[in-house]
């Protein structure tokens, strides 16, 4: 079925280009790792980062999905996915260690700046031919730091976050917002994003086309074609 699917070629009037940054094109899981290394490393230096991440990435993606549902705050998402975190890793349950090093992941999550491979590559080739853009769920500064930062900022046209709009992926309303501020048309333009609750499945709703970077190896369907390299995504256009 992934042959079938990456052989499809997209809408040939399509002008414009919606990217997902976290996990999609910023490389989530390696800054986050490093992230928590820096903030371990001043307040808790004896925890294992390795076993801690083994079980706070699963908690992380989690609690994301409730905040994407409305369910839970943004501090109730930073604070809690950390105290789980800690109570399944046996760590320290002190509210007030836990908020610092909340903080200090927030502060220093953008410094980092490793991207998946083929990122550059990609863009630089698809911005010669069409417009692009962002749409995240992050919080709006970090995501804007993390752009910046990692050299990303020359390539897109304009940066939509839920934060910013009001409302997260997959609501429809993240997604018109995008096209209206744009002044394109739905057929006309594709989302790129890892999460196909989020990011498929929300843009596909409002007649979009879309592909579906699935660096999280989730099951295969035939929602929309399946990449599992970002040089892969040239074939379609």
């Amino acid at each position: 079925m992934r042959l079938i699917l990456i052989s499809m070629r997209l809408h040939p009037d399509t002008t414009d280009i919606f990217f997902d940054l976290d996990h999609t094109l910023w490389d989530f899981e390696k800054n986050s790792a490093l992230t928590f290394e820096k903030a371990f490393s001043f307040h808790l230096p004896n925890i294992d980062t390795p076993q801690f991440l083994k079980h706070y990435n699963p908690i992380n993606q989690y609690y994301w999905k409730l905040y994407r549902e409305n369910k839970i705050s943004q501090e109730e998402l930073r604070y809690a996915r950390l105290e789980k975190t800690f109570l399944k890793i046996e760590a320290p349950q002190d509210p007030a260690l836990i908020k610092v090093i909340s903080e200090i992941y927030i502060e220093n999550l953008s410094t980092f700046t490793h991207l998946f491979e083929h990122t550059h590559e990609l863009l630089r080739d698809l911005k010669t031919k069409y417009r692009l853009h962002i749409i995240t769920n992050g919080f709006e500064s970090v995501q804007h730091r993390k752009i910046s930062n990692s050299g990303l900022k020359v390539y897109f046209d304009q940066v939509f976050t839920a934060e910013k709009i009001g409302q997260k992926k997959p609501h429809p309303l993240i997604f018109e917002t995008a096209l209206e501020q744009t002044q394109t048309q739905a057929r006309k333009a594709v989302m790129i994003g890892d999460n196909v609750e989020a990011d498929i499945q929300g843009a596909l709703a409002l007649g979009m086309q879309a592909i579906h970077f699935n660096s999280h190896h989730e099951p295969e369907h035939e929602l929309c074609p399946i990449v599992y390299s970002l040089a892969e995504i040239k074939k379609m256009f």
